[in-house]
């Protein structure tokens, strides 16, 4: 429904109606397409494309001169394959009878907006075409290996929302988008920023691969009779929803720990301490699902997930730029 109250599939260009609207209609009409659009990005899910960006950045710079321009496009273009993938899912979802009007979140743009699948298609292959153009100057000014590594992520991207057994049907959505949007990523940029590869990157990488894994997580717990009614077997679903909050809990104890064990070790400059300050966001991530009740709670409680990892990488690229100081 429009903000009008006129039904129709979303589209780009020409207005529903066939007239001129006047301004107040146009101004609601803005302000309805951007409501959409910012659900179709699903925003709180992109701290998982920002915060590997800046880690991997943060690292490279204690051995190479930051090269901004590689930064800005590599943080762009994960922001783009992120958003694309979200859309994706909601496309494959919607195909597969999954989505409902009724369901918790963000999403469900096609369900819930009216929005076309074509529409939500054709816009996630322009981001697709978007990224991949940052891809080639990504590649042109440090190696054509990366391109490989990027084809690579949008290869998992596509097999983890489609083809005959996706992967986040499965339990092993958190492992897997763990990893490759943790360690690989973060190693990709790493690469892009100093044309070399570390272990103690791949070492320092991996709280980040945690809390990523835990974002997946948040979400599954929060999506799970959701999830258990499209016959998903998601991880909370096959370990049940209390064990899952353990998980999560766990999972944050492990990223949070991990800090000073590699300071300690001298695998991280002791001002990377910082990330520890955001362990009072994790700390009540573990309640708030436990005592959720209502959709808007498990929301709440999902994003605050989001917010732990974007405080935790943020500060943790903080700690990286003040030890190089």
């Amino acid at each position: 429904m429009t903000p009008t109250g006129t039904d129709h599939r979303f589209c780009w260009g020409k207005h529903p109606w066939g007239r001129s609207p006047g301004v107040k209609v146009e101004n609601h009409l803005r302000v309805h397409y951007i409501r959409i659009g910012w659900r179709l990005l699903r925003p709180p899910t992109l701290t998982a494309s920002i915060t590997p960006v800046l880690v991997g950045t943060g690292l490279a710079i204690q051995q190479h001169a930051l090269r901004v321009p590689v930064f800005l496009a590599m943080l762009v273009a994960s922001m783009l394959i992120q958003a694309a993938a979200n859309m994706l899912n909601e496309y494959y979802d919607f195909r597969r009878g999954l989505d409902n009007a009724d369901m918790v979140g963000i999403a469900g743009t096609i369900v819930r907006d009216n929005v076309s699948p074509r529409t939500v298609l054709i816009i996630t292959m322009s981001t697709l075409a978007a990224s991949l153009l940052l891809g080639v100057y990504i590649s042109a000014a440090s190696s054509w290996w990366v391109a490989a590594a990027g084809i690579g992520s949008m290869l998992f991207m596509y097999l983890y929302s489609s083809g005959p057994f996706p992967i986040s049907y499965t339990p092993l959505g958190e492992i897997t988008a763990g990893v490759i949007m943790g360690p690989v990523i973060i190693l990709i940029t790493y690469f892009t920023q100093t044309h070399t590869l570390s272990w103690i990157a791949a070492i320092a990488s991996l709280p980040i691969g945690v809390l990523i894994g835990a974002i997946l997580l948040a979400n599954n717990i929060r999506d799970i009779d959701h999830d258990r009614a499209g016959g998903r077997r998601t991880l909370p679903i096959v370990a049940g929803r209390s064990r899952a909050i353990l998980i999560l809990g766990a999972a944050f104890a492990v990223a949070f720990v991990c800090v000073p064990v590699l300071m300690l070790t001298q695998r991280l400059p002791a001002w990377t301490l910082l990330s520890l300050l955001a362990a009072p966001l994790a700390a009540r991530v573990p309640i708030l699902f436990t005592t959720a009740r209502t959709s808007a709670q498990l929301q709440a409680a999902f994003k605050a997930t989001s917010q732990t990892l974007i405080g935790f990488g943020f500060l943790l690229f903080i700690g990286l730029l003040l030890a190089k100081v």
